[in-house]
């Protein structure tokens, strides 16, 4: 396991846990308790953890992991989620993201699609973003008209929030709305970590048509600190084959849509 790896699978034991035992992550992690030490003591640097005798406890900042360290989970799982997803799209819409690791995976895949780079300026796509690393993976892009809200960028996940991205957002009209969320269940509906993305991205599934939850498994049967919206606004859910039966089930007798990549 690289460092990458292992910093992230500290921080999602912290977030599971609130603490950490040297000794017992070494054995998890199959690396020796020094180097679990130094990755400690770096997350510390970091404020991402306090560092104990024998281990660390968790800061409030690592139950919402910044985005350089979500990169590494799920990774193929989020890569054909974002391809089942994109495939969504109908050449000429209007499409929005927000951010987060999946909804990148999305606009990676919507770059990458054949059928809009051989279309005609009439026929390209607008895409509508709060994330400016999202953003950022379409703006070569001649086919794919990029509109980008202002706002204040949180660091933990690129995206713009605040009055700018609030005003920009509620002029709007998507077709489609893209959603990646912390949480998805069927009593709380999507969720996030984070109350100054929460107002930004409820305004997003009040301008879209449809919305479309993309989100691996792991995320499913949990809720984070607020809600998004509820599941009565989700149109459809893309997420893996990782997703349990039962709370399937559930969603597709609410109404949602489930399509696993």
């Amino acid at each position: 396991m690289d460092r990458h790896a292992r910093l992230s699978a500290l921080l999602a034991m912290l977030a599971e846990r609130g603490k950490v035992d040297v000794d017992e992550a070494a054995e998890e992690l199959s690396a020796s308790s020094a180097t679990i030490r130094r990755d400690l003591v770096y997350l510390d640097s970091q404020r991402l953890a306090t560092r104990t005798h024998g281990g660390a406890v968790a800061n409030s900042a690592a139950y919402d992991l910044p985005l350089r360290f979500k990169t590494q989970r799920a990774i193929e799982e989020k890569r054909r989620i974002g391809q089942a997803a994109a495939e969504l799209v109908a050449i000429g819409g209007v499409v929005a993201l927000n951010g987060g690791t999946t909804t990148l995976e999305v606009s990676r895949a919507l770059a990458a699609r054949r059928d809009l780079a051989a279309g005609t300026q009439a026929e390209s796509l607008t895409v509508v973003t709060n994330a400016v690393n999202v953003a950022a993976e379409m703006l070569a892009r001649p086919y794919l008209k990029v509109v980008v809200t202002g706002g204040v960028v949180r660091a933990h996940s690129y995206e713009l929030y605040g009055p700018l991205a609030e005003r920009s957002i509620e002029s709007l009209s998507v077709d489609m709305l893209f959603l990646g969320v912390d949480g998805f269940d069927l009593d709380f509906g999507a969720s996030a970590h984070s109350d100054a993305e929460v107002s930004t991205n409820s305004l997003l599934v009040r301008a879209a048509s449809r919305v479309v939850v993309v989100a691996d498994s792991s995320k499913l049967g949990r809720r984070a600190f607020a809600q998004i919206c509820p599941v009565q606004a989700v149109s459809v859910l893309v997420t893996d084959s990782g997703i349990d039966p039962a709370l399937r089930f559930r969603l597709e007798g609410a109404g949602v849509e489930i399509i696993t990549a």
